[in-house]
C-alpha cells in the first residue's frame, strides 16, 4: 500500500514540473483570425512553431471580432485564466472605429497590463508586428485583416520573443 502511495506522489510530482507554460492571445478580429480562420491566426501558427521548436506551450485564442479596450478589460479575468505565464496583446483599432477617445483607449490599455503585472504575467504587444504585415501588402481585400501569411509572419515575430 506504502509503495502504490508514493508511486503516485511521484506522479503528482512529475506531471506537475512537466506542465506546459499556457499563452493568452487577446485582442479582436485580427487575433481571432478574421478571413483566414482560427487555425490559420497568429495564436495558432505561434502554438505551431513553439512545438515544432520543442516547446510544448498551449497557445488560447481569445480574440472576439470586434472587441474593444473596454470589453477586453471587462473579460479579462475570463480570457486569462490563472496559470498564464504570457499575454499577447494585438488590441489594433476598434476603440477609434467606435469613436472612443484615444485617452479612454489608452486609460484602458494601462489597466490591462496592470492587471496583467499584477497577477505576474508577462505581456508581449503584438499591434506593431500586425502593422507591419499590413504595411508589407499581406492585407485581405478589406484592407483591414491580415492575411495567412501576414498572420505566419506575426506568429514568427512572437515565437522569438517568447522564451
Amino acid at each position: 500500500m506504502l509503495r502504490h502511495l508514493i508511486l503516485i506522489c511521484l506522479l503528482c510530482c512529475a506531471a506537475t514540473t512537466t506542465s506546459h507554460a499556457q499563452i493568452v492571445a487577446l485582442g479582436a478580429s485580427s487575433t481571432a483570425g478574421y478571413g483566414v480562420g482560427a487555425s490559420a491566426s497568429f495564436p495558432a501558427q505561434l502554438e505551431a512553431i513553439l512545438r515544432a521548436r520543442g516547446r510544448p506551450m498551449s497557445v488560447r485564442n481569445a480574440g472576439i471580432s470586434g472587441d474593444t479596450t473596454g470589453g477586453m478589460l471587462a473579460r479579462l479575468s475570463n480570457a486569462v485564466p490563472e496559470g498564464t505565464k504570457i499575454v499577447i496583446l494585438q488590441i489594433a483599432g476598434n476603440d477609434a472605429m467606435k469613436g472612443m477617445s484615444l485617452a479612454n483607449a489608452q486609460a484602458n490599455r494601462a489597466e490591462i497590463r496592470k492587471e496583467l503585472h499584477r497577477r505576474g504575467i508577462r505581456t508581449i504587444e503584438a499591434d506593431g508586428y500586425g502593422m507591419a504585415a499590413l504595411r508589407s501588402g499581406l492585407r485581405q481585400p478589406d484592407g483591414i485583416h491580415m492575411t495567412a501569411e501576414g498572420h505566419r509572419r506575426v506568429a514568427e515575430q512572437l515565437a522569438a520573443q517568447i522564451r
